[in-house]
């Protein structure tokens, strides 16, 4: 059965759909704000969304990482920036297979749990009173404006050892900054967020790259180094993807000028669907076989340095080949992609700014070449 049609994924697809009439409404807010408006976020949290790795222990669905693909490539279909918002919320819940029970048990209690996460810097975690003294500013926290719950990355250098952790703060303890002043996935609101001199209890920290899972399914077994790129490596497939749909529906009565045919009848561009729809299919199936082959991996031991490098060029592959297709759709659309009332605008901006992330960088293709050149990996963090 395909991951798709998979009852568990499709009470979530159809959510979804649901969900379409209110982003037809509020989605120019999304640009205007630079964020999501309270009404959407709590749309989306209301549709389970942001709890798909969340245990079962604890109530929650515990997705395997293809249903979360599959969920993730469908809301960035609908719009890129909530896309990358449930990538980024839903892959946070996944953190209550690794905190104490009783404190992840009293975070999810909330239906609108969200937790910004940022790892693009390094705070300060001071030995302190039970827990940590945490201070940093992060950029990149996705969907601060509505988080309940913000976790930054901080080192613990006690002994003179460097232990990253995971320090997860209250909103009012932070402060937000914003700086979120882009072109593409402008509705994401990933500015900056500071600490100043927090109390962390240690229960609300843990290994950044060694959790110790406090829960027994396999999601949590995966090294959290695997896990921290998937959470988004769908979210430039489901941009194009969408991209594909809106295209279609264009070329059903779109002509360019000077030539009375519609699109759809020009050869050229039943050649350009047909170059997407390859691009978009061989890439989704070349990240869906990696990640098989990982949790194949993680059920007998271990996921080996071979099948983590072919991961992350999958990763790599999904954003290249993304951004490939948008781009060729627009091309043969001509000046009306150009146009914001035109959807092929806002993916272009999306996909530019979705295939940036470290994750999914073509530096991955460089390790994965080492090692099939039997180089060492060049990396620690694989």
């Amino acid at each position: 059965m395909r991951i798709d049609h998979s009852p568990v994924v499709a009470h979530y697809l159809e959510a979804i759909a649901a969900l379409a009439p209110l982003v037809a409404e509020l989605r120019e807010q999304f640009d205007r704000d630079r964020r999501l408006p309270p009404a959407m976020f709590a749309a989306l949290a209301s549709a389970g969304l942001f709890r798909l790795w969340l245990p079962k222990a604890l109530g929650g669905p515990e997705l395997s990482p293809l249903e979360f693909m599959a969920v993730v490539e469908h809301v960035a279909a609908l719009d890129g920036s909530l896309g990358w918002i449930v990538g980024n919320g839903a892959g946070m819940s996944r953190i209550g297979g690794y905190l104490p029970e009783p404190t992840a048990r009293r975070w999810f209690s909330d239906p609108g749990a969200f937790i910004a996460s940022a790892t693009g810097a390094i705070g300060e975690a001071l030995p302190s009173d039970g827990g940590y003294r945490v201070s940093g500013r992060w950029p990149f926290g996705s969907g601060a404006h509505g988080a309940t719950l913000f976790m930054g990355l901080a080192a613990d250098k006690t002994d003179g050892e460097s232990r990253l952790l995971c320090c997860y703060m209250n909103r009012e303890a932070v402060e937000l900054d914003d700086t979120w002043h882009v072109s593409g996935l402008r509705g994401t609101g990933s500015c900056h967020f500071q600490a100043r001199d927090v109390l962390v209890p240690a229960a609300h920290t843990h290994s950044f790259l060694e959790p110790s899972p406090s829960q027994p399914g396999l999601m949590f077994r995966l090294p959290p180094a695997t896990l921290f790129p998937w959470t988004i490596a769908a979210v430039p497939l489901g941009i194009a993807r969408g991209a594909i749909e809106s295209f279609v529906t264009l070329a059903e009565t779109r002509s360019r000028s000077g030539n009375s045919a519609v699109l759809r009848d020009r050869e050229t561009v039943q050649a350009c669907v047909g170059r997407a729809e390859a691009l978009y299919r061989s890439a989704r199936a070349f990240l869906a076989d990696a990640m098989t082959d990982l949790m194949e991996d993680a059920e007998r031991g271990e996921p080996t340095t071979n099948a983590r490098a072919a991961y992350r060029a999958a990763c790599a592959n999904a954003a290249e080949s993304a951004s490939r297709i948008v781009h060729l759709l627009a091309a043969d659309a001509g000046a009306i992609s150009i146009f914001e009332s035109c959807p092929l605008e806002r993916a272009l901006r999306d996909i530019q700014a979705a295939s940036q992330h470290v994750a999914m960088s073509p530096n991955n293709y460089v390790i994965a070449g080492r090692i099939r050149l039997v180089l060492d990996p060049g990396t620690a963090r694989l």
